[in-house]
């Protein structure tokens, strides 16, 4: 027989989701469709978007939740066919509460086909005080297709003095081009971690976001276009060139201030990525 109290910590204790969507994206004649999507749990999508044109899909994830808790697990995966293009974004910024010692899970999964480009561009990432996120992003390209993404990371609310004391966050991000490796890094970030206030870690920082451009090789002129863009009052920022790579590194204290600087580098980089400029999503502006 179950305890009565346990029965009743179960009764209260709040629901856990596992959500999952899966997209499937299509070039028919001039124009990209999603042909196909499902979902599980809370996941969802708003309607399909052509604010530049119909070579373009933008696709606005929703998690009506509006924050993920301990035990929660949400999938997003994304297939793009030859020649197609998407651009999926967020409403707002993503929220991962405070959890009783259990981890919530995002995992990211992502094909293209040869000559098809995806951006993944979400609005900030909140990691309240006590959180236990584990996030996984793994991107396989085909041939020439081009990818951007970006994950920008808000440790505690520093508007409000608070920290992230407690909790822990576990990264990993992998891109393979033609199933070799392309791209690999793994984080580990604890609350009150020493890397939080080193010189060689966050130096006291709260925000920090990655954006990563593959499938390209980027020229001396775009390089140095990007590495010219102003990071912002008090942040830092430093980008990388390998080779089909570029790699955007900001730090500050403002999630809207990287998402800005950011939205200018995928500005510069767009034309080579993409061959058009960059038609910034109408959520962002709301």
């Amino acid at each position: 027989m179950i305890p009565a109290e346990a029965s009743l910590n179960s009764a209260l204790a709040p629901p856990r989701w596992d959500a999952q969507l899966a997209l499937e994206y299509e070039r028919r004649a001039s124009r990209t469709v999603l042909a196909r999507r499902s979902h599980s749990g809370p996941l969802r999508v708003q309607r399909d978007l052509y604010p530049e044109g119909e070579g373009t899909c933008h696709t606005i994830v929703v998690h009506p939740p509006g924050g993920i808790a301990g035990g929660d697990s949400l999938t997003i995966r994304a297939r793009l066919g030859s020649r197609s293009a998407a651009l999926l974004t967020t409403p707002g910024a993503g929220k991962w509460y405070r959890t009783q010692e259990i981890a919530a899970r995002q995992t990211l999964d992502f094909d293209l086909a040869s000559g098809a480009s995806l951006e993944w561009l979400p609005q900030e990432t909140i990691l309240f005080d006590g959180a236990i996120a584990q996030m996984k992003t793994t991107v396989r390209l085909e041939g020439d297709a081009a990818y951007t993404g970006w994950e920008i990371l808000c440790f505690g609310r520093a508007a409000s003095g608070i920290r992230f004391r407690s909790g822990l966050l576990t990264q990993k991000t992998e891109i393979f081009l033609d199933e070799k490796r392309l791209w690999a890094e793994r984080a580990r970030v604890e609350g009150d971690d020493p890397l939080l206030d080193s010189p060689v870690g966050l130096q006291g920082h709260s925000v920090c976001a990655t954006l990563l451009a593959a499938g390209r090789e980027i020229p001396n002129e775009v390089l140095a276009a990007c590495r010219d863009l102003a990071p912002g009052e008090s942040a830092t920022c430093g980008v990388t060139r390998l080779p089909r790579l570029l790699i955007a590194r900001w730090l500050g204290d403002s999630g809207e201030d990287a998402r800005r600087y950011f939205a200018a580098v995928w500005g510069v980089l767009r034309p080579l990525m993409k061959q058009s400029v960059a038609v910034a999503p109408r959520i962002w502006s709301t």
